[in-house]
Protein backbone atom coordinates (compact mmCIF):
# COMPACT_ATOMS: atom_id res chain seq x y z
CA UNK A 1 0.00 0.00 0.00
CA UNK A 2 3.41 2.30 1.10
CA UNK A 3 4.66 1.45 -2.55
CA UNK A 4 1.64 2.40 -4.26
CA UNK A 5 0.96 5.56 -2.46
CA UNK A 6 4.62 6.30 -3.42
CA UNK A 7 4.18 5.59 -6.68
CA UNK A 8 1.00 7.62 -6.84
CA UNK A 9 2.89 10.84 -5.40
CA UNK A 10 5.88 10.92 -7.71
CA UNK A 11 3.08 10.64 -10.74
CA UNK A 12 1.72 13.69 -9.02
CA UNK A 13 4.91 15.25 -8.44
CA UNK A 14 6.19 14.76 -11.96
CA UNK A 15 2.86 16.29 -13.59
CA UNK A 16 2.59 19.07 -10.91
CA UNK A 17 6.73 19.82 -11.65
CA UNK A 18 5.75 19.57 -15.78
CA UNK A 19 2.41 22.24 -15.25
CA UNK A 20 5.39 24.47 -13.12
CA UNK A 21 7.72 23.90 -16.27
CA UNK A 22 5.62 24.98 -19.17
CA UNK A 23 4.03 28.17 -17.49
CA UNK A 24 7.59 29.17 -16.42
CA UNK A 25 8.53 29.32 -20.77
CA UNK A 26 4.79 29.36 -22.39
CA UNK A 27 3.77 33.02 -19.98
CA UNK A 28 1.73 36.07 -20.66
CA UNK A 29 4.60 38.08 -20.08
CA UNK A 30 6.93 35.84 -22.89
CA UNK A 31 4.11 36.11 -25.23
CA UNK A 32 3.31 39.61 -24.89
CA UNK A 33 7.02 40.67 -25.19
CA UNK A 34 7.83 38.91 -28.76
CA UNK A 35 3.89 40.12 -29.81
CA UNK A 36 4.59 43.88 -28.77
CA UNK A 37 8.25 43.70 -30.67
CA UNK A 38 6.85 41.52 -33.73
CA UNK A 39 3.98 44.40 -34.11
CA UNK A 40 5.69 46.97 -33.13
CA UNK A 41 5.15 50.76 -35.61
CA UNK A 42 8.80 50.27 -36.33
CA UNK A 43 8.29 47.09 -38.15
CA UNK A 44 6.54 49.20 -40.60
CA UNK A 45 3.75 46.53 -41.09
CA UNK A 46 6.56 43.80 -42.40
CA UNK A 47 5.84 44.61 -45.91
CA UNK A 48 7.17 41.82 -48.25
CA UNK A 49 10.74 43.48 -49.92
CA UNK A 50 11.03 46.49 -47.33
CA UNK A 51 13.43 47.23 -44.51
CA UNK A 52 10.35 46.20 -41.85
CA UNK A 53 10.51 42.85 -42.85
CA UNK A 54 14.09 42.39 -42.76
CA UNK A 55 13.92 44.22 -38.91
CA UNK A 56 11.72 41.40 -38.03
CA UNK A 57 13.80 38.42 -39.57
CA UNK A 58 16.65 39.67 -37.62
CA UNK A 59 14.05 39.39 -34.49
CA UNK A 60 13.37 36.25 -35.38
CA UNK A 61 16.79 34.74 -36.20
CA UNK A 62 17.96 36.49 -32.54
CA UNK A 63 15.44 34.61 -30.74
CA UNK A 64 16.42 31.42 -32.42
CA UNK A 65 19.70 31.86 -31.19
CA UNK A 66 18.79 32.59 -27.64
CA UNK A 67 16.74 29.20 -28.23
CA UNK A 68 20.24 27.40 -29.11
CA UNK A 69 18.12 26.34 -32.35
CA UNK A 70 20.02 24.43 -35.22
CA UNK A 71 20.49 25.73 -38.64
CA UNK A 72 18.51 23.99 -41.37
CA UNK A 73 20.36 21.56 -43.83
CA UNK A 74 23.12 23.50 -45.51
CA UNK A 75 22.13 26.71 -44.31
CA UNK A 76 25.12 28.76 -42.83
CA UNK A 77 22.08 31.55 -40.78
CA UNK A 78 18.64 30.78 -39.85
CA UNK A 79 17.88 32.85 -42.91
CA UNK A 80 16.79 30.84 -45.75
CA UNK A 81 17.28 33.32 -48.91
CA UNK A 82 15.50 32.66 -52.57
CA UNK A 83 14.72 35.10 -55.30
CA UNK A 84 11.67 36.08 -56.94
CA UNK A 85 11.29 36.97 -60.62
CA UNK A 86 9.02 40.34 -61.15
CA UNK A 87 8.19 41.43 -64.68
CA UNK A 88 6.90 44.65 -66.36
CA UNK A 89 5.81 44.42 -70.03
CA UNK A 90 7.28 47.22 -71.71
CA UNK A 91 5.64 46.49 -75.10
CA UNK A 92 2.96 44.58 -76.58
CA UNK A 93 2.66 44.16 -80.09
CA UNK A 94 0.76 41.84 -82.49
CA UNK A 95 -2.17 40.65 -84.05
CA UNK A 96 -4.83 37.45 -83.50
CA UNK A 97 -6.04 36.74 -87.54
CA UNK A 98 -7.01 40.58 -87.81
CA UNK A 99 -7.25 41.99 -84.73
CA UNK A 100 -4.63 44.05 -82.86
CA UNK A 101 -2.37 42.55 -79.63
CA UNK A 102 -1.55 44.59 -77.06
CA UNK A 103 -1.39 45.90 -73.52
CA UNK A 104 -5.11 45.97 -72.84
CA UNK A 105 -5.80 42.48 -74.51
CA UNK A 106 -2.36 40.42 -73.64
CA UNK A 107 -1.91 39.25 -69.59
CA UNK A 108 1.82 37.37 -69.58
CA UNK A 109 2.59 34.89 -66.73
CA UNK A 110 6.37 34.52 -67.40
CA UNK A 111 9.84 35.16 -66.14
CA UNK A 112 11.61 35.89 -70.00
CA UNK A 113 12.49 39.46 -70.93
CA UNK A 114 11.41 38.45 -74.50
CA UNK A 115 8.75 36.43 -76.33
CA UNK A 116 8.12 36.40 -80.07
CA UNK A 117 5.37 33.99 -81.64
CA UNK A 118 4.60 33.79 -84.72
CA UNK A 119 2.66 30.31 -84.61
CA UNK A 120 0.62 27.72 -82.85
CA UNK A 121 3.45 25.48 -82.63
CA UNK A 122 4.85 25.70 -79.68
CA UNK A 123 2.09 26.57 -77.60
CA UNK A 124 -0.92 24.15 -76.13
CA UNK A 125 -4.39 26.20 -76.83
CA UNK A 126 -6.78 26.61 -74.17
CA UNK A 127 -10.10 28.51 -74.57
CA UNK A 128 -12.13 29.70 -71.64
CA UNK A 129 -15.90 30.23 -73.06
CA UNK A 130 -18.39 32.89 -71.77
CA UNK A 131 -20.30 30.31 -69.61
CA UNK A 132 -17.05 29.21 -68.07
CA UNK A 133 -15.44 29.70 -64.43
CA UNK A 134 -12.10 31.78 -65.61
CA UNK A 135 -10.26 31.30 -62.28
CA UNK A 136 -11.34 27.84 -61.75
CA UNK A 137 -9.87 26.95 -64.98
CA UNK A 138 -7.06 29.11 -65.28
CA UNK A 139 -5.43 28.55 -61.35
CA UNK A 140 -4.36 24.80 -62.20
CA UNK A 141 -2.48 26.09 -65.60
CA UNK A 142 -0.58 28.26 -63.99
CA UNK A 143 1.59 25.39 -62.01
CA UNK A 144 1.74 23.01 -65.20
CA UNK A 145 4.85 24.02 -66.52
CA UNK A 146 3.67 23.98 -69.63
CA UNK A 147 3.83 26.94 -72.34
CA UNK A 148 0.14 27.63 -72.86
CA UNK A 149 -1.92 30.18 -74.89
CA UNK A 150 -5.39 30.79 -73.33
CA UNK A 151 -8.34 32.53 -75.34
CA UNK A 152 -10.14 34.27 -72.69
CA UNK A 153 -13.91 35.34 -74.13
CA UNK A 154 -14.65 39.22 -73.51
CA UNK A 155 -17.49 38.33 -71.12
CA UNK A 156 -14.84 37.70 -68.98
CA UNK A 157 -13.37 41.67 -69.33
CA UNK A 158 -13.93 42.50 -65.67
CA UNK A 159 -12.15 39.95 -64.30
CA UNK A 160 -9.32 39.89 -66.93
CA UNK A 161 -8.15 42.43 -65.33
CA UNK A 162 -7.77 40.70 -61.96
CA UNK A 163 -5.74 38.40 -64.02
CA UNK A 164 -3.43 41.11 -65.32
CA UNK A 165 -2.51 41.92 -62.06
CA UNK A 166 -2.11 38.67 -60.55
CA UNK A 167 0.58 37.36 -62.95
CA UNK A 168 2.40 40.52 -62.86
CA UNK A 169 3.06 39.41 -59.20
CA UNK A 170 6.24 38.40 -58.56
CA UNK A 171 6.91 34.95 -59.28
CA UNK A 172 10.26 31.88 -59.11
CA UNK A 173 12.15 31.54 -62.05
CA UNK A 174 10.19 29.18 -64.88
CA UNK A 175 11.55 28.52 -68.56
CA UNK A 176 7.97 28.20 -69.60
CA UNK A 177 5.00 30.66 -70.37
CA UNK A 178 1.58 31.21 -70.14
CA UNK A 179 0.03 33.83 -72.32
CA UNK A 180 -3.94 35.08 -71.40
CA UNK A 181 -5.34 36.49 -75.09
CA UNK A 182 -9.00 38.34 -74.56
CA UNK A 183 -10.79 37.89 -77.41
CA UNK A 184 -13.99 36.86 -79.58
CA UNK A 185 -12.55 34.81 -81.68
CA UNK A 186 -11.93 31.49 -80.20
CA UNK A 187 -10.73 30.06 -83.25
CA UNK A 188 -8.23 32.30 -84.76
CA UNK A 189 -6.32 30.74 -87.76
CA UNK A 190 -3.25 32.78 -87.29
CA UNK A 191 -0.99 34.89 -84.40
CA UNK A 192 1.87 36.95 -84.44
CA UNK A 193 2.82 38.17 -80.56
CA UNK A 194 5.99 40.30 -79.58
CA UNK A 195 5.80 40.54 -76.15
CA UNK A 196 9.40 42.77 -74.02
CA UNK A 197 9.52 42.99 -70.57
CA UNK A 198 11.31 44.49 -67.98
CA UNK A 199 12.51 42.01 -65.34
CA UNK A 200 13.74 42.56 -61.46
CA UNK A 201 14.83 40.14 -59.32
CA UNK A 202 13.48 40.33 -55.25
CA UNK A 203 15.25 38.81 -52.80
CA UNK A 204 13.64 36.90 -49.97
CA UNK A 205 13.90 35.06 -46.71
CA UNK A 206 11.93 32.33 -44.73
CA UNK A 207 13.72 32.39 -41.17
CA UNK A 208 14.21 28.65 -39.86
CA UNK A 209 15.81 26.56 -36.81
CA UNK A 210 15.46 23.26 -35.92
CA UNK A 211 16.10 21.15 -32.75
CA UNK A 212 17.66 17.60 -34.17
CA UNK A 213 15.40 14.34 -33.01
CA UNK A 214 16.75 10.98 -31.59
CA UNK A 215 15.79 7.77 -33.27
CA UNK A 216 13.84 9.32 -35.54
CA UNK A 217 15.61 12.36 -36.77
CA UNK A 218 14.82 11.86 -40.61
CA UNK A 219 11.27 12.49 -39.70
CA UNK A 220 9.92 16.09 -39.49
CA UNK A 221 7.16 17.86 -37.36
CA UNK A 222 7.10 21.08 -38.64
CA UNK A 223 5.99 24.34 -36.40
CA UNK A 224 5.09 27.66 -38.37
CA UNK A 225 3.68 30.96 -38.91
CA UNK A 226 4.10 33.83 -41.32
CA UNK A 227 5.62 36.96 -40.50
CA UNK A 228 5.37 39.14 -43.34
CA UNK A 229 1.82 41.52 -43.40
CA UNK A 230 0.77 44.53 -45.61
CA UNK A 231 2.66 47.15 -44.94
CA UNK A 232 1.83 51.01 -44.83
CA UNK A 233 -1.36 52.17 -46.47
CA UNK A 234 -3.46 55.64 -46.28
CA UNK A 235 -3.65 57.15 -42.84
CA UNK A 236 -7.13 56.36 -41.30
CA UNK A 237 -9.21 59.00 -39.16
CA UNK A 238 -6.61 58.47 -36.17
CA UNK A 239 -4.12 59.21 -38.80
CA UNK A 240 -2.60 55.78 -38.45
CA UNK A 241 -0.76 54.31 -41.33
CA UNK A 242 0.25 51.34 -40.40
CA UNK A 243 -0.73 47.52 -40.71
CA UNK A 244 0.52 46.37 -37.52
CA UNK A 245 -0.99 42.48 -38.21
CA UNK A 246 -0.83 42.27 -34.61
CA UNK A 247 -3.09 38.90 -35.26
CA UNK A 248 -2.19 38.35 -38.74
CA UNK A 249 0.33 37.14 -38.14
CA UNK A 250 2.49 38.43 -35.69
CA UNK A 251 0.40 36.01 -33.27
CA UNK A 252 1.06 33.18 -35.09
CA UNK A 253 4.89 34.01 -35.59
CA UNK A 254 4.86 34.91 -31.51
CA UNK A 255 3.33 31.25 -30.86
CA UNK A 256 5.81 29.34 -33.27
CA UNK A 257 8.71 31.50 -31.14
CA UNK A 258 7.97 30.58 -27.82
CA UNK A 259 6.97 26.54 -28.33
CA UNK A 260 10.92 27.00 -29.72
CA UNK A 261 11.43 27.92 -26.62
CA UNK A 262 9.67 25.53 -24.89
CA UNK A 263 10.91 22.09 -26.55
CA UNK A 264 14.53 23.87 -26.77
CA UNK A 265 14.11 23.96 -22.67
CA UNK A 266 12.82 20.31 -22.99
CA UNK A 267 16.24 19.63 -23.83
CA UNK A 268 16.53 16.52 -25.91
CA UNK A 269 12.80 15.08 -25.98
CA UNK A 270 11.85 14.95 -29.19
CA UNK A 271 12.58 11.83 -30.68
CA UNK A 272 11.27 13.55 -34.23
CA UNK A 273 13.20 16.48 -35.51
CA UNK A 274 11.52 19.16 -35.17
CA UNK A 275 11.34 22.48 -37.82
CA UNK A 276 10.24 25.56 -36.69
CA UNK A 277 9.71 28.11 -39.43
CA UNK A 278 8.80 31.89 -40.40
CA UNK A 279 7.30 32.33 -43.88
CA UNK A 280 7.78 34.70 -46.16
CA UNK A 281 5.28 36.65 -48.20
CA UNK A 282 2.61 34.73 -47.44
CA UNK A 283 0.12 37.91 -48.03
CA UNK A 284 1.38 38.41 -52.05
CA UNK A 285 0.65 34.63 -52.75
CA UNK A 286 2.18 32.21 -50.32
CA UNK A 287 5.97 32.30 -52.10
CA UNK A 288 8.03 31.33 -49.18
CA UNK A 289 6.21 28.23 -48.09
CA UNK A 290 5.93 27.29 -51.79
CA UNK A 291 10.06 27.46 -51.52
CA UNK A 292 10.38 25.84 -48.15
CA UNK A 293 8.12 22.96 -49.00
CA UNK A 294 11.07 22.02 -52.25
CA UNK A 295 13.57 21.74 -49.86
CA UNK A 296 12.04 18.89 -48.21
CA UNK A 297 10.95 15.34 -48.93
CA UNK A 298 7.04 15.70 -48.30
CA UNK A 299 7.40 11.81 -47.81
CA UNK A 300 9.34 12.32 -44.36
CA UNK A 301 7.70 15.54 -42.67
CA UNK A 302 5.33 13.48 -40.19
CA UNK A 303 2.87 16.92 -39.39
CA UNK A 304 2.45 20.57 -39.66
CA UNK A 305 1.55 22.87 -37.52
CA UNK A 306 0.46 26.40 -39.07
CA UNK A 307 -0.11 29.22 -36.67
CA UNK A 308 -2.52 32.22 -38.06
CA UNK A 309 -4.52 34.48 -36.30
CA UNK A 310 -4.39 33.03 -32.63
CA UNK A 311 -4.61 35.98 -30.78
CA UNK A 312 -9.14 36.86 -30.76
CA UNK A 313 -11.69 34.53 -29.26
CA UNK A 314 -12.86 31.67 -31.38
CA UNK A 315 -17.03 31.45 -32.04
CA UNK A 316 -16.68 29.22 -28.92
CA UNK A 317 -15.28 31.79 -27.04
CA UNK A 318 -11.97 31.32 -25.22
CA UNK A 319 -9.53 27.62 -24.57
CA UNK A 320 -11.00 27.04 -28.52
CA UNK A 321 -9.49 27.01 -31.56
CA UNK A 322 -10.26 25.36 -34.69
CA UNK A 323 -8.23 23.41 -37.07
CA UNK A 324 -8.22 23.48 -41.09
CA UNK A 325 -9.16 20.42 -43.06
CA UNK A 326 -9.75 18.53 -39.66
CA UNK A 327 -11.48 16.05 -41.54
CA UNK A 328 -9.06 15.01 -43.75
CA UNK A 329 -6.18 13.31 -41.69
CA UNK A 330 -6.63 12.46 -38.07
CA UNK A 331 -4.15 14.63 -36.59
CA UNK A 332 -7.00 17.16 -34.94
CA UNK A 333 -8.30 13.37 -33.42
CA UNK A 334 -4.45 13.23 -32.03
CA UNK A 335 -4.55 16.29 -30.32
CA UNK A 336 -7.55 16.58 -28.62
CA UNK A 337 -7.06 12.95 -27.02
CA UNK A 338 -3.69 14.39 -26.11
CA UNK A 339 -6.58 17.31 -23.97
CA UNK A 340 -8.35 15.03 -22.38
CA UNK A 341 -7.82 16.37 -18.96
CA UNK A 342 -7.68 20.00 -20.34
CA UNK A 343 -10.90 22.16 -20.67
CA UNK A 344 -9.37 23.62 -24.09
CA UNK A 345 -11.32 21.78 -27.13
CA UNK A 346 -9.90 21.98 -30.86
CA UNK A 347 -12.67 22.14 -32.98
CA UNK A 348 -13.40 21.72 -36.98
CA UNK A 349 -13.00 24.16 -39.40
CA UNK A 350 -16.43 26.30 -39.02
CA UNK A 351 -16.13 28.18 -41.79
CA UNK A 352 -15.90 25.64 -44.87
CA UNK A 353 -17.04 27.75 -47.52
CA UNK A 354 -13.90 30.02 -47.16
CA UNK A 355 -11.49 26.84 -47.81
CA UNK A 356 -8.82 28.15 -45.50
CA UNK A 357 -7.36 24.87 -45.75
CA UNK A 358 -5.70 25.71 -49.04
CA UNK A 359 -5.46 29.18 -47.74
CA UNK A 360 -2.38 29.66 -45.39
CA UNK A 361 0.89 28.35 -45.71
CA UNK A 362 -0.51 24.67 -45.15
CA UNK A 363 -1.47 24.52 -48.63
CA UNK A 364 1.73 23.76 -50.80
CA UNK A 365 2.38 20.33 -48.38
CA UNK A 366 -1.03 19.44 -47.83
CA UNK A 367 -1.39 19.19 -51.16
CA UNK A 368 1.77 16.67 -51.39
CA UNK A 369 0.15 14.91 -48.68
CA UNK A 370 1.25 15.70 -45.49
CA UNK A 371 -1.43 16.02 -42.61
CA UNK A 372 -0.30 19.73 -42.21
CA UNK A 373 -3.21 22.21 -40.72
CA UNK A 374 -3.75 25.71 -39.87
CA UNK A 375 -4.55 26.10 -36.21
CA UNK A 376 -6.85 29.57 -35.60
CA UNK A 377 -8.97 31.32 -33.86
CA UNK A 378 -10.26 34.15 -36.33
CA UNK A 379 -13.93 34.29 -37.08
CA UNK A 380 -13.47 34.37 -40.42
CA UNK A 381 -16.99 35.69 -41.15
CA UNK A 382 -17.16 38.84 -38.53
CA UNK A 383 -13.71 39.12 -37.75
CA UNK A 384 -13.51 42.82 -36.91
CA UNK A 385 -9.82 43.68 -37.39
CA UNK A 386 -8.95 41.64 -40.15
CA UNK A 387 -6.27 43.25 -42.90
CA UNK A 388 -7.20 46.88 -41.30
CA UNK A 389 -5.08 49.48 -39.72
CA UNK A 390 -6.57 49.06 -36.41
CA UNK A 391 -5.38 45.12 -36.21
CA UNK A 392 -2.43 45.91 -33.54
CA UNK A 393 -1.48 44.66 -29.91
CA UNK A 394 -4.58 46.38 -27.90
CA UNK A 395 -7.25 43.90 -29.83
CA UNK A 396 -5.87 40.79 -28.69
CA UNK A 397 -6.82 38.69 -25.47
CA UNK A 398 -3.03 37.98 -24.59
CA UNK A 399 -4.13 35.61 -22.11
CA UNK A 400 -6.14 33.45 -24.41
CA UNK A 401 -3.54 33.41 -26.68
CA UNK A 402 -1.14 32.26 -24.08
CA UNK A 403 -3.65 29.49 -23.49
CA UNK A 404 -4.06 28.36 -27.06
CA UNK A 405 0.36 28.27 -27.32
CA UNK A 406 0.46 25.82 -24.11
CA UNK A 407 -2.26 23.66 -25.89
CA UNK A 408 -0.77 23.25 -28.74
CA UNK A 409 2.51 22.40 -27.21
CA UNK A 410 0.51 19.76 -25.01
CA UNK A 411 -1.20 18.45 -27.99
CA UNK A 412 1.28 17.88 -30.06
CA UNK A 413 3.36 15.88 -27.87
CA UNK A 414 2.66 12.50 -28.54
CA UNK A 415 4.02 13.39 -32.41
CA UNK A 416 7.19 14.95 -31.64
CA UNK A 417 7.69 11.96 -29.26
CA UNK A 418 6.81 9.74 -32.15
CA UNK A 419 4.30 8.16 -30.54
CA UNK A 420 1.87 9.37 -32.54
CA UNK A 421 2.33 9.82 -36.32
CA UNK A 422 -1.39 11.18 -38.22
CA UNK A 423 -2.47 9.97 -40.99
CA UNK A 424 -1.57 11.55 -44.22
CA UNK A 425 -3.90 13.82 -46.22
CA UNK A 426 -5.11 12.92 -49.69
CA UNK A 427 -2.68 14.14 -52.78
CA UNK A 428 -3.83 16.69 -55.02
CA UNK A 429 -3.39 15.59 -58.87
Amino acid sequence: MKKIFLSISAIFIFLFSFSQKIDKIINVAEVERIEKILSADDMQGRRTFTTGIDKAADFIESEFSKNKLKYFGNEKSYLQNFVMTKIKSQEITGMLDNDSLNASNVAVNTTSAEININSFANYEVVKVKKEDDLFKIISPLLTQGKNLLILIDTAHTKRFKNLKQYVGNSKFQSSSSQLFILTSNQNPTSIKLQIRNEITEQKLKNVVGILPGKSKKDEYVIFSGHYDHLGIGKPNNEQDSIFNGANDDAAGTTAMIVLSKYFSHLKGKNERTIIFVAFTAEEVGGFGSSYFSKQLNADKIVAMFNIEMIGTESKWGTSSAYITGFEKSNMGKILQDNLADSKFKFEPDPYPQQNLFYRSDNATLAALGVPAHTISTSKMDSEKFYHTLNDEIETLDMINMTEIIKAIALSSKSIVSGKDTPSRVEKQK
